[in-house]
């Protein structure tokens, strides 16, 4: 019993002097500042009213002109008109930071470094134009915005859960003889990670470069804050990405959602499946983890390898030697060869074509939604759609309505088991009017959904890390894969089937009983998602 209490005793010690509650109350002395700052400040309102309210005016001016999306606007509107002067104080405050700009310098140096090795082959995209006229635009898009080619001869196998995405992943790592990157959003010791770590120890060991990266909010509970020295011990090159400081910053709301796993530059994994053990059912937390991923063998594994390779060289000083990760395939075509050239394509032998695509939330572009409003866009009999979130803002709620309306089936999963509550309540606020459109919704009956994916038509799919939530379109560093008449979209396809056979739908009916304070929490929380 004694050794009981102690051993809780020394946990709540730990946790009374441990990083987080430091880093917590550290903030919460920053806020009690800015609040105390603004106590001071009304002594001489009178004086600054007249300053102040021309500083309002014209920072919403500023806001409404911005080419930012409307909900983020509304989102900074409201408190700026309610409490004029620290909603204004506060948007420049977290506006007028030099980390944001200095980052995204930085990145869009590394993406011109990489650009050569990212070249769009002619022949392929000709070919994939000839295949699919409807889609050859959103290739020149990506090819000019999202810095990422399109390519053909490149295998695919698609993973229905966590489950069978996990043994695959151990056994591609096991054939690393070159080099082994990898990036993901979370890390926790288990079955899951232990096993993987055992390997990437071996492979160190013999000589295989390693890299690891993975994003701070890991170091606030699940990992301790000197991880990376702890894997650097064992041959592991390892960093965090964006640590968690305790001071009020923009920045560290842009994390790295990012799943990516590239091995010997020709294997790369990506989807939403993290290093933890719910994510392959190996632990119950929200009941069955539904969740997904995909491997890509071929050429446009070096998408996957120049994504990790651009966020990993944002705190390097170094100029990175990238001919040492190029894809291993044959050489470029004559026409095209030199340094840096995309390999030139197989014949599609059936395997269509394939686009491994990142996201950043700093450069104005928003590549991930604009592929699936493309989607829905040109969709002819059905978009089928699993996420785990749906906080939507006017354009992909108006897309969604509107393909569902002119007579696209158009399905949407959803968990019936929430893992946040707030974000469950946002989502179901949207239920009502998408079935009034004529979306289907289903809730996924046996536990939580963390995939996300779109499928379309036979024809084109995307699996990989981007929800349908302001999160992960606007704030997030994201990436996906995006397929087009390639085997593995009628797979996804199967497997939505599959998943509905598990799920309850939606009705308007049930949309209306649902309890009415639940349904304005609900509605309540729209103006503030953008902001979550």
């Amino acid at each position: 019993m004694n050794q009981t209490i102690l051993k809780k005793m020394k946990g709540a010690l730990r946790f009374l002097f441990g990083r987080t509650t430091f880093g917590a109350l550290f903030l919460a002395l920053q806020i009690l500042f800015l609040l105390s700052a603004f106590d001071w400040l009304k002594e001489y309102m009178v004086v600054l009213f007249g300053g102040s309210a021309a500083l309002s005016v014209a920072v919403l001016i500023y806001i409404i002109s911005d080419e930012e999306n409307s909900s983020i606007k509304l989102s900074w509107v409201v408190p700026i008109l309610v409490i004029p002067v620290f909603g204004t104080l506060f948007y420049l405050f977290l506006k007028m930071q030099p980390g944001t700009w200095l980052i995204n310098r930085r990145i869009g140096e590394l993406q011109e470094e990489t650009a050569p090795l990212l070249s769009q082959d002619p022949e392929t995209e000709e070919s994939y134009n000839r295949l699919n006229a409807g889609g050859g635009n959103l290739v020149r898009y990506m090819n000019r915005y999202g810095r990422y080619p399109i390519y053909s001869g490149t295998e695919a196998k698609y993973f229905p859960l966590g489950d069978d995405f996990f043994p695959a992943l151990l056994e591609e790592l096991k054939k690393a003889e070159v080099f082994i990157f990898m990036e993901y959003f979370i890390v926790e010791r288990g079955v899951m990670w232990d096993s993987i770590l055992a390997i990437l120890e071996e492979k160190a060991k013999a000589g295989v470069e390693v890299r690891f990266m993975y994003d701070g909010m890991c170091s606030l509970v699940l990992l301790p804050y000197s991880y990376p020295q702890e894997l650097e011990k064992k041959g592991i090159r390892c960093k965090m990405f964006s640590p968690m400081k305790p001071a009020l910053s923009s920045y560290q709301n842009n994390r790295d959602h990012r799943k990516i796993c590239v091995i010997d530059g020709h294997t790369a994994f990506t989807g939403g499946v993290n290093l933890a053990d719910e994510y392959i059912n190996r632990r119950a937390r929200f009941g069955h983890w539904k969740d997904t991923a995909v491997m890509v063998k071929g050429p446009a594994a070096q998408s996957f390898t120049m994504m990790f390779l651009q966020l990993w060289g944002v705190t390097e000083c170094g100029k990175e030697e990238y001919g040492r990760f190029l894809y291993p395939g044959e050489a470029p075509c004559e026409e095209h060869s030199g340094p840096g050239t995309s390999p030139r394509p197989y014949e599609t032998d059936g395997m269509g074509f394939v686009m491994p695509y990142a996201d950043s939330p700093l450069d104005g572009e928003n590549v991930g939604e604009q592929v699936y409003l493309d989607i829905l866009g040109h969709a002819r009999r059905y978009v089928h759609i699993m996420t785990p979130y749906l906080i939507l803002d006017d354009i992909t709620l108006a897309a969604l309505k509107y393909a569902a309306k002119r007579g696209v089936e158009t399905v949407i999963i959803m968990p019936h088991i929430p893992d946040k509550i707030y974000a469950y309540l946002l989502a179901r606020s949207y239920y009502e009017e998408l079935l009034k459109a004529g979306v289907r919704i289903f809730e996924y009956t046996p536990g939580f959904v963390h995939a996300k994916m779109f499928v379309c038509d036979d024809e084109e799919a995307v699996v990989g890390t981007i929800n349908l939530d302001y999160r992960s379109l606007y704030l997030h560093f994201e990436c996906a894969a995006y397929f087009c008449q390639n085997p593995v979209v009628l797979e996804v396809e199967r497997d939505m089937q599959e998943t509905l056979l598990k799920c309850e739908e939606i009705t308007l009916a049930a949309c209306r009983s649902y309890p009415l304070i639940k349904r304005f929490a609900g509605k309540a929380l729209r103006l503030f998602a953008p902001l979550m």
